[in-house]
């Protein structure tokens, strides 16, 4: 098989992370010697030509959109790595969690004061935004139509300032967005108040085409296993540990919660 030497890496994941992502982009083509070219998803993964045309390489994608989809395309996509985080809430393992937020200002001590009020979320297809939310309401027997109001912001940072800003009463958060925005955005620690903590989940991956060969994806396993200094530098940057191997199979749990949810009206 004779592979272009342009490889196509997209991240549908928080754009915090960016330089994060870039990092692996260009450490990665350095090890393989090829060209990376990380550019961010347009749209749902999902609904996205260059994942259902087979088009992209590699691949930053939350858990739940990736174990969907494989379900039905069996053959594409294989788990490469996902980052452990430093930090110990999450225990030396590949996994992070979803964060309720309200505004430090309001009255609001526990989920369960959350009822009546206006949810935020990134988007439907978000674990941390709103599967494991509404897996939370089931788990918990809590009554349908549990938020007065729901509304859809596009993005973890837009609900993040939507709390602040009055918009919404809450929003579910991705623990490591947060974290990052915390570390950005500093004042964002007086607005910001956490009232539950769901999870954990298997962390979003590194996903990689099949078709690019074993030979190839063995060896950029292997080197984001043992990262170079430069690599390990901006891994710190970004309170990441290490990277761990990962399997598909770890993240069936997210299709159960899905399939779960479905019968959750907020």
């Amino acid at each position: 098989m004779t592979i272009d030497k342009r490889l196509c890496l997209v991240s549908y994941l928080a754009p915090n992370w960016w330089q994060f992502y870039q990092a692996i982009a260009t450490y990665l083509g350095r090890v393989v010697q090829m060209e990376i070219q990380l550019q961010p998803g347009e749209c749902d993964p999902l609904e996205d030509p260059l994942l259902l045309q087979d088009q992209l390489d590699l691949a930053f994608i939350c858990g739940l959109p990736l174990i969907r989809y494989s379900q039905t395309v069996t053959t594409q996509l294989q788990t490469l790595v996902a980052p452990v985080m430093e930090s110990s809430r999450y225990g030396n393992h590949p996994v992070y969690f979803a964060d309720v937020i309200v505004n430090a200002q309001s009255k609001i001590a526990k989920f369960a004061d959350l009822s009546g009020k206006t949810f935020c979320y990134n988007d439907l297809g978000s674990n941390s935004g709103y599967n494991l939310l509404c897996h939370h309401l089931i788990q918990q027997r809590y009554p349908e139509n549990f938020f007065s109001n729901t509304l859809q912001s596009g993005s973890h940072q837009r609900s993040i300032r939507w709390v602040v800003e009055g918009l919404a009463d809450c929003a579910a958060i991705d623990s490591v967005v947060l974290e990052q925005e915390f570390k950005d955005f500093p004042e964002l620690l007086r607005h910001l108040r956490v009232v539950e903590v769901l999870g954990p989940a298997p962390m979003p991956p590194l996903v990689v085409a099949q078709r690019l060969g074993i030979s190839l994806i063995e060896q950029m396993r292997l080197a984001l296993l043992q990262p170079d200094a430069d690599l390990q530098r901006v891994m710190e940057r970004f309170g990441v540990r290490r990277f761990a191997a990962v399997e598909l199979k770890d993240y069936q749990i997210l299709n159960q919660i899905y399939s779960d949810r479905l019968h959750v009206t907020l």
